[in-house]
């Protein structure tokens, strides 16, 4: 069995912990999700509920296992030796720790974007076909389609139209960040996991991957992890915060800024921690 099947979403018997109550489509149920490097527990049994089409803010100090959690999504952290995770991450009713999951087809459905941009040494063109490559197309007119709806919807194609043949290397920092989320929107995603995107931009940068990341909710369901509060607040749906490998709390973005449950999460956006 492997993702790209079609497979029935399993009813779940209950909503797990931490949840509101207003999410009746689901994308990804994480349930009791433990990930341990070596020794050393970094997420302590999370359960988290993601609305399909959403965007999902990931909020909390250095350390406190936010890129750990992304990574699990798409099973990253299967690349740092002795690392072990318990529980379940289902996508689609799918657990994607199961034995039988195909981890490419995975990858390719989750897509992942970095916090510092990393274009391949090739031409933009050849950056944004190389996963279609990859996954068997060489048709070159296909392909040509492929990257002009790509970068389309990574915002890029206008400024890029003309320079497809040219090093990815001499576009600006912010042209290639949204250079790699078009080169991840190739294979046709489903979700999205960005980690800190736009962390190393200059502010008309940073507004332009905000623009691109509300315009992709359209189609995709995007968890983003971000030291910025005001960016968690101005793009995201939903919000979870972490702190020491547990999720505090997990809300409705305008709920968690303006009416957290808990004092942590008041003095963690406030300022007054972290």
């Amino acid at each position: 069995m492997t993702l790209s099947e079609e497979k029935p979403v399993s009813p779940m018997k209950e909503m797990p912990k931490n949840q509101p109550d207003n999410l009746p489509v689901k994308k990804i149920l994480v349930e009791d999700l433990s990930v341990y490097y070596d020794t050393v527990q970094a997420l302590k049994k999370i359960n988290l509920y993601i609305k399909k089409q959403t965007v999902t803010a990931l909020i909390g100090p250095s350390g406190c296992g936010k890129s750990t959690f992304l990574r699990a999504l798409n099973r990253m952290n299967d690349t740092i030796p002795k690392t072990r995770t318990e529980g379940k991450a289902l996508i689609d009713g799918v657990d994607i720790y199961g034995s039988d999951i195909n981890v490419v087809s995975l990858r390719r459905m989750v897509g992942m974007v970095f916090q510092k941009s990393n274009p391949f040494p090739k031409s933009v063109f050849d950056n944004v076909a190389y996963g279609p490559r990859l996954h068997g197309i060489k048709d070159r007119v296909r392909l040509e389609q492929i990257v002009e709806e790509s970068l389309k919807r990574a915002a890029l194609w206008n400024e890029a139209k003309d320079r497809l043949h040219d090093p990815a290397m001499e576009l600006s920092g912010g042209q290639q960040q949204r250079l790699c989320i078009a080169r991840v929107l190739a294979v046709n995603p489903e979700i999205l996991l960005m980690d800190e995107p736009a962390s190393a931009l200059d502010p008309l940068s940073t507004l332009k991957i905000e623009e691109l990341i509300h315009d992709l909710k359209e189609n995709y369901t995007i968890v983003i992890v971000t030291h910025n509060m005001q960016q968690a607040a101005r793009v995201s749906d939903y919000t979870a915060y972490f702190y020491l490998g547990e999720l505090v709390e997990f809300g409705e973005t305008k709920t968690i800024f303006t009416t957290p449950e808990k004092k942590e999460t008041e003095d963690y956006i406030t300022g007054r921690f972290g």
